[in-house]
């Protein structure tokens, strides 16, 4: 048996901590002295590492996964012909209408503001989808209820490194389309769920548009940016340009400063040589130093808080292989929770507070009665690289203790 703790012993064990390589600090010194640290050839060579990371070619880094969303959804807005993806995936059925001012995006309100934001960025539209209480995803059923003319985009969220259901909602997605003649777009946000696969397939390669983040505490971080995945080449094309005001940076041009015709205006969203030079020393030791330590323990926890008192796990299921960026569960009287794990010297966090709530998005309240009754009881306990065995089995005591 697990004694809780020796007299001389005390534990602080964080909810998150950045890992960074001992590698960064040379290679972001080594491009700070070179006299270029906008975007160049070190986010050429992030970029190739990425690919190779995803198994897909289109991939495009940005400075912020708020970014990779924001382009997603403005590139949206042009229609688009029949194209099939890199996964041999058909993205497009029939001719993409296209977004229009005041169009739906199905969402989940269990997440980063960072998500949705986006989307009223781009005059869209939110839809609320509740969560489904046994994963933290969406329910697949309220979104298929949820569904109409006007739904042009379904957004998700990976919770805590947990993949959606992509089969069922491919199955959504060909209902629309029989419905509507046109099939909603899915951009799966992905920055919980870097390693994260489902049906054995990596998070990123199910034929989606898909954003993942670099900042600072997930499990690869570049201090600040993202990546923006697409499944075909239409796509990273334009999230090359746009990322960079439209300006094509591959062209010949007679004089580097000044740019040729710009046919699509853009932003200035890239990722810079700087970032990119600590994202790829990360990038190296990120699957056995970060990935595989957050997947060990989170499997650690689902064996060893079964039928614990006062605590209620999340679903498991085979198909599903999550990341465990963060290791969330449902508690009895949460606050109480949180005091007896801070006491024991255990970080506790819901870690994202539900969206619906803030007044600038008042317009877009509904019945939520899911995420109602988990919302008093969701927590998240210490989960990632740094967690010891010995730290994870003294969490795990502390909370059958009981509070």
């Amino acid at each position: 048996k697990i004694k809780i703790m020796k007299k001389e012993k005390k534990f602080d064990i964080p909810l998150f901590k950045v890992y960074m390589s001992e590698d960064a600090p040379k290679r972001a010194s080594e491009v700070l002295e070179s006299g270029f640290i906008g975007q160049g050839s070190v986010v050429d060579q992030f970029e190739d590492k990425l690919k190779d990371f995803f198994n897909n070619d289109y991939v495009a880094t940005v400075n912020a996964a708020t970014s990779a969303e924001h382009l997603a959804l403005h590139m949206l807005k042009k229609p688009a012909n029949n194209v099939v993806s890199a996964h041999g995936v058909a993205f497009y059925e029939s001719s993409w209408p296209g977004l229009e001012d005041g169009d739906e995006v199905l969402a989940t309100p269990l997440t980063c503001t960072a998500t949705n934001f986006p989307i009223l960025a781009n005059n869209l539209n939110i839809k609320w989808v509740d969560i489904d209480p046994t994963t933290l995803n969406m329910d697949l059923d309220d979104l298929s209820r949820k569904i109409t003319k006007k739904t042009k985009v379904i957004f998700l969220v990976h919770w805590g490194g947990y993949p959606m259901d992509l089969d069922k909602l491919k199955q959504i997605q060909e209902k629309a389309y029989r419905n509507f003649g046109f099939k909603p777009a899915i951009i799966e946000d992905c920055a919980h769920a870097l390693g994260s696969k489902f049906n054995g397939k990596p998070i990123g390669t199910h034929g989606n548009i898909c954003t993942f983040s670099f900042q600072a505490i997930k499990h690869l971080t570049s201090v600040d940016g993202g990546a923006l995945v697409v499944p075909h080449k239409e796509l990273y094309n334009r999230s090359k340009l746009l990322r960079w005001y439209g300006i094509d940076r591959e062209s010949d041009r007679k004089d580097f400063r000044c740019e040729a015709d710009i046919p699509e205006w853009g932003f200035k969203f890239h990722m810079n040589d700087v970032s990119a030079s600590i994202g790829m020393s990360n990038l190296a030791e990120v699957q056995e130093n970060v990935i595989d330590k957050h997947k060990n323990n989170g499997k650690f926890y689902d064996e060893a808080l079964k039928g614990v008192d006062g605590v209620t796990l999340l679903e498991r299921d085979d198909r599903m292989e999550s990341a465990y960026w963060i290791y969330s569960l449902l508690v009895e009287n949460k606050d109480k929770f949180a005091d007896h794990m801070k006491k024991c010297g255990i970080a506790t966090s819901q870690v994202h507070e539900r969206n619906d709530i803030h007044s600038c998005l008042t317009d877009y309240r509904c019945d939520l009665p899911n995420l109602d009754t988990i919302k008093n009881r969701l927590t998240a306990i210490p989960v990632g690289w740094w967690v010891t065995n010995e730290e994870r089995e003294y969490i795990v005591e502390c909370i059958k203790k009981g509070w």
